[in-house]
């Protein structure tokens, strides 16, 4: 009676081993991983850290400047019940106007502007930033990219670690086969392996080894160091996207805070110039005035509308800009917080360029990034410097049950275990090889220092350019102030003319004219000075937190 094949316990065992460990490595897979920098990849990669991109959130509140871009609120609509009597009342009524006042006592400029939206979203500069760091498509794209270079160190570490084959094979010969002396025979059998491995059949090693590792053992000592300088570049590479994302947010909410002030004056000048319209008028038609005098305010009253027209349009253009940098709905009426433009002093002008230029050099993320790529090069020379002297080695373990006989007959199932070992050299392409490979690393080395060259001198065009235009912007604001001052003194001295039966209305065209560019101007100064201190402060590396307190 033929004896029943029996399974070794070890078979049992091993599988039972191998679904452990396949279970455990699945669950570790499917814990999902964070999108920010991690806080241990400093000290993975070789010592190198980079700044947190969530302390850069945030804005220091504006100080009030001493001119606001403030308006008085607009006039009511002029009535419709035709022209003004002939005896003198255009006059009375120019005596009981409120004359324009100095722009430090108007109000805030974009506040009868934003009503116009039915639904608005107000946002201060703090919490736009804030968003863009958690939500824009750029930031959150750098750190997947430093997620799979993580994900690549940590495969580096443990390149020297085994992999484990579990499974079972049947072999079934039927024919000719020759043995080692050099005869041929007819052979008829089969064989049958489970456990640790997979394939054993004859007198060899299983071919798919339970246990196995085939690694260059310089590739175990030098790609964690590579992954490590590049994991460390990666991160400083969020770092240098969270700053250009800020720097874009920062710059959309000025232009939005500015479209919306632009609307402002054009609002205003257009209530100013439709009442000096309606008094041209009234008096061409009391024979006081000249007809061609009311013209001419009629053509600035159309001029004023279609400025208010594209003042609105920009504003629009300018939300939805901010939106896309926000990463949310482009039809949100966003309204910024902050009451009106105001000069911002992030970095003191007293701060010599010399000392500017060296603070960007040593914050700047790009820099830190171009070095960690330096380092991986030379560590990547040193992988190939070594290779030739240093062995691969093979290592392969296989345990499980195995039988076999005549024919189709399985007997004698019992415990195997194989072991092979091995460490071997290699020159490549006889020797010729090497030197190929050393001399590209070494290439790749310079092409890296070359690189770090060009953002060193790029930081430091940026630091002087952005500090040349501050230094440049910041006394055209007080030139600015003067030239609102004078406008307003000249509008006021037209009305009083006016009033005093000295002049006609169609004169205080000009001044109208000259307060609504005085403010524009202010305007634009302001913006300007606001975007070069942005500009300057993202070229230092961010190194002030705009968080208010």
């Amino acid at each position: 009676m033929k004896e029943r094949t029996r399974l070794p316990r070890s078979t049992g065992l091993v599988i039972c081993l191998c679904l452990m460990i396949a279970g455990c490595a699945t669950d570790r897979c499917l814990q999902p991983a964070g999108l920010g920098p991690q806080p241990e990849v400093a000290e993975r990669a070789a010592g190198i850290g980079a700044a947190d991109p969530s302390n850069l959130l945030g804005t220091a509140q504006p100080e009030k400047a001493d001119v606001e871009l403030a308006l008085p609120a607009p006039a009511e609509e002029p009535s419709d019940q035709g022209p003004l009597p002939l005896s003198g009342p255009p006059i009375e009524q120019l005596k009981s106007a409120e004359a324009v006042g100095p722009a430090e006592e108007m109000p805030a400029a974009h506040d009868d502007t934003k009503e116009a939206f039915a639904q608005r979203v107000p946002i201060d500069l703090a919490t736009a930033l804030a968003l863009a760091a958690g939500r824009n498509p750029r930031v959150q794209y750098a750190a997947e990219r430093m997620q799979e270079a993580m994900a690549r160190l940590d495969g580096a570490e443990i390149l020297w670690l085994p992999s484990i084959h579990g499974g079972a094979s049947y072999n079934k010969h039927e024919g000719p086969l020759q043995e080692t002396g050099g005869a041929v025979l007819d052979v008829s059998r089969g064989a049958a392996f489970s456990g640790l491995g997979a394939r054993a059949a004859g007198a060899a090693s299983p071919a798919v080894p339970g246990v196995s590792a085939t690694f260059h053992l310089t590739d175990a000592i030098f790609q964690p160091r590579v992954a490590g300088r590049l994991t460390a570049a990666s991160q400083y590479a969020a770092s240098a996207a969270t700053n250009d994302t800020l720097l874009d947010v920062a710059l959309s909410h000025l232009d939005l805070l500015g479209a919306l002030e632009q609307s402002a004056i054009a609002q205003e000048t257009l209530k100013n110039t439709r009442e000096l319209t309606d008094l041209t008028e009234s008096f061409a038609k009391a024979g006081q005035g000249l007809q061609a005098d009311a013209d001419r305010a009629q053509a600035e009253l159309a001029v004023r509308k279609n400025n208010l027209a594209r003042a609105a349009e920009q504003v629009r253009v300018s939300q939805v800009r901010l939106a896309q940098h926000l990463s949310v709905d482009p039809t949100l009426p966003l309204v910024p917080a902050e009451p009106t433009a105001a000069p911002m002093e992030l970095v003191p002008l007293e701060m010599p360029l010399g000392e500017l230029v060296a603070t960007g050099l040593s914050n700047r993320p790009e820099l830190a990034e171009s070095k960690s790529l330096v380092a991986a090069a030379v560590e990547q020379f040193r992988r190939e410097r070594y290779a030739p002297l240093i062995p691969s080695v093979a290592l392969g373990v296989s345990y499980g049950g195995f039988g076999g006989g005549s024919g189709g007959d399985i007997d004698n199932y019992r415990d195997r275990l194989d072991v092979d070992v091995a460490a071997f050299w290699e020159l490549r392409n006889l020797g010729f090889g090497e030197r190929p490979a050393r001399e590209g690393a070494r290439s790749r080395i310079r092409q890296a220092q070359w690189q770090e060259v060009l953002v060193m001198d790029r930081v430091a065009a940026e630091v002087a350019a952005a500090h040349s235009q501050v230094v440049a912007r910041r006394p055209q604001i007080d030139t600015a102030k003067v030239g609102i001052q004078k406008a307003v003194d000249s509008y006021r001295r037209n009305l009083d003319r006016i009033r005093q039966a000295e002049g006609l209305p169609i004169e205080a065209l000009q001044s109208i004219q000259a307060l609504d560019q005085a403010r524009r101007e202010y305007l634009r100064t302001v913006i300007d000075y606001n975007e070069a201190q942005f500009r300057l402060h993202r070229a230092l590396g961010w190194p002030v937190d705009l968080a208010t307190p």
